[in-house]
């Protein structure tokens, strides 16, 4: 059987989308369609009700797709062992954060071009859960998580460094440079521009935040830390990010410190799929990654 075949199985199964599965895949979405009448026809069953919104598994798909995953856990495995032993090459696809693409990612892309220049790595920036999912679909590789537990089915976590948080205004607001720290209850009254709903040291700060009694907290959530910055700079609000997205702006002044309620650094998790071979060259990311951030 050709595990192209099982190959768009699983991806039409998690996608539900004809459209979707070809471009995820690089093929033609007639390509899908007839793959997908191929590897019924051999199975003898329908793996699929299509329906105007897209494909639906059907329960004899859902039965097969667990069987489907191993046999291409199994090639994935079987590739990685021939290659052992020969030259560490090719594309390495990790997923992260934008804080940590932008701030610890390049350094890493760079130690490696000089180490492994044959290697690869192709950043895609994203937040916890479309870095789980894409380890378990295959998309991604490895991941870098912030999250103080990475307790995800399928996913196997090594906690490798810690990042700095930093309270964080603009240099004419009023909390800035003074001595006596805020407490919860006074920076409840003020306005705070914190990354978007899933990023787990936002989460945590704006529960602090709201569980304040009597609290007048405006949050505004961005999926961008860059505009969060850009707000707080402009002396809109505050905001809490990791140290290294803001130190640029305390160097030249835009920014200011804020003294406040100690705020946790945030664990780096490198993850990956539990039951996936790295290959060579996802082996030497993997381990670029730990050296410079433990570093």
């Amino acid at each position: 059987m050709d595990t192209r075949l099982l190959r768009t199985f699983v991806t039409l199964a998690r996608t539900g989308s004809f459209t979707a599965a070809a471009a995820e895949l690089h093929l033609a979405q007639s390509t899908v369609t007839v793959q997908v009448r191929t590897l019924e026809k051999e199975l003898g069953v329908r793996l699929f009700d299509r329906l105007p919104r897209g494909a639906l598994v059907t329960e004899a798909g859902r039965r097969l797709l667990a069987e489907a995953e191993e046999v291409l856990e199994a090639e994935s495995r079987l590739r990685a062992a021939a290659a052992e032993g020969g030259p560490v090459r090719g594309r390495v696809v990790v997923g992260a954060g934008e804080t940590l693409c932008s701030t610890r990612l390049p350094g890493v892309v760079a130690a490696l071009r000089r180490t492994h220049p044959d290697v690869d790595v192709s950043l895609h920036p994203a937040g916890t859960s479309a870095a789980v999912e894409g380890l378990r679909s295959g998309r991604l590789d490895l991941a870098l998580l912030l999250e103080e537990q990475a307790a995800f089915a399928g996913i196997t976590a090594e906690r490798i460094a810690h990042e700095p948080l930093v309270l964080v205004c603009a240099a004419g607001h009023p909390l800035a440079g003074r001595e006596r720290p805020a407490g919860w209850e006074e920076l409840a009254r003020e306005s705070f521009f914190l990354h978007e709903q899933g990023c787990s040291y936002s989460d945590r700060f704006a529960h602090e935040l709201l569980a304040v009694t009597d609290g007048r907290t405006r949050l505004t959530r961005f999926g961008s830390i860059e505009a969060a910055r850009a707000c707080v700079a402009a002396g809109l609000g505050l905001t809490v990010l990791p140290r290294a997205t803001v130190e640029e702006g305390l160097r030249a002044g835009r920014l200011a410190v804020v003294p406040g309620p100690p705020v946790p650094d945030v664990p780096v998790q490198l993850a990956r799929h539990r039951r996936r071979l790295l290959s060579p060259a996802a082996r030497a990311v993997a381990d670029e990654l730990v050296r410079q951030f433990r570093a």
